[in-house]
């Protein structure tokens, strides 16, 4: 079964259901001949990543990252007790003024202040202000945006005052987005699936106690630096966890973007990742300029994933890796919709979920990104 092609069959019966939204491909428009393909898997350590192609892509060259956003200062993240001064002004017979309240746990405000529309990814961290938090749900915001709000996981239990006495959110290493980081698949699957924090927060300890003991880690004296914080930025930024991610990402991230180049004729739009021989998430963008983009940081995503969970190494068979990419038969389906703007679909199946987020912009109309995890 083809994957996208399944997709747009999903999408197009929930659109016969419900009310149509205007940019929409109807089924007949869709590129049925479309599907996803693997190329020879790359490895690294306990880390396996398989190449995913497409015969089609999207012209996704409009839509600017969070990284982009924030470097850029066209995108403001703050507290949502701060939002008030962000409100654009309207005309007075269509002032609508969105309600203000105190800063939260699970609630930021961006504001979108570039002509181009913006794409978070689930699992994006953003640091900065009383707590550092995880993005729980892929979404696009819309050029020149007023305040959204956005559904996020705290990533550093025990803190709710603002770091350094600085409570602003900015692009770099020690706040914003701290150089660009996805968090691993073991903590994004709880906030995008579960949504649930003490789920997030159980994952972030684990992963701190894993990189505590990482080889590298301990034989350069640094587990008490990693033990200090319980911010698991801090804890990706710490030099020797960097050194055991780099062990793993550096080879992969220069081997894919070989690939990348090699082929970009064919369309390498995303990865099945597999770790210690068993499949645990596919990531799948709508081109190869917008994998190119967040390929970094998604290679250091699943090599600290890799650390994490660090055993024998086991391999897995392509066969395997095609069968989760294409295997889509749905138990329950629900959509998020915002009305010509996105939509984002979440399909649970036996042993996975799916995430898809379709743009619903003008001149768009297709799946920006999909996830795919592992139960």
């Amino acid at each position: 079964m083809r994957l996208f092609v399944a997709l747009a069959g999903f999408v197009s019966l929930f659109l016969v259901l419900a009310v149509v939204i205007p940019c929409v491909l109807s089924a007949s428009e869709l590129p049925q001949t479309s599907r996803y393909s693997l190329l020879e898997p790359i490895r690294s350590g306990n880390l396996t990543v398989f190449p995913v192609v497409s015969n089609k892509t999207y012209d996704t060259g409009e839509f600017i990252t969070l990284d982009e956003g924030m470097r850029s200062g066209d995108v403001v993240v703050t507290e949502a007790g701060q939002a008030r001064g962000l409100i654009r002004r309207r005309p007075r017979d269509r002032e609508v003024s969105p309600p203000i309240r105190d800063a939260e746990v699970n609630r930021l405000v961006l504001v979108n202040n570039s002509k181009r529309p913006l794409l978070l990814l689930a699992g994006e961290i953003v640091t900065g202000g009383k707590q550092d938090r995880v993005i729980g749900k892929d979404r696009i915001v819309p050029p020149e945006s007023d305040p959204v709000d956005l559904s996020v996981f705290c990533v550093e239990p025990g803190r709710w005052v603002a770091a350094n006495g600085k409570a602003d959110f900015s692009a770099g290493r020690a706040s914003g987005v701290s150089g660009g980081v996805v968090a691993a698949p073991s903590v994004r699957a709880p906030a995008m699936a579960a949504k649930n924090q003490q789920q997030v927060w159980d994952q972030v300890g684990r992963a701190k106690v894993a990189m505590e003991s990482a080889p590298m880690v301990v034989s350069s004296g640094g587990a008490a630096e990693v033990g200090s914080t319980s911010s698991y930025a801090r804890v990706m930024e710490n030099k020797d966890v960097q050194k055991q991610v780099d062990s793993i990402a550096e080879p992969m991230q220069r081997n894919y973007e070989s690939v990348i180049h090699q082929l970009r004729d064919k369309n390498a739009v995303g990865v099945v990742v597999a770790v210690n021989g068993e499949i645990v998430w596919a990531d799948i963008f709508a081109s190869t300029h917008l994998l190119q983009k967040y390929w970094p940081k998604l290679a250091r995503s699943y090599a600290t994933e890799a650390v994490i969970t660090r055993a024998k190494a086991a391999q897995v068979s392509a066969k395997e890796a095609q069968k989760f990419l294409d295997e889509l038969d749905a138990r329950h389906e629900t959509s998020d919709v915002e009305p010509g703007v996105y939509k984002q679909t979440e399909i649970s199946g036996d042993g996975f979920k799916v995430f898809e987020l379709m743009s619903l912009l003008p001149k768009t109309g297709f799946a920006v990104h999909i996830a795919k995890m592992a139960n």
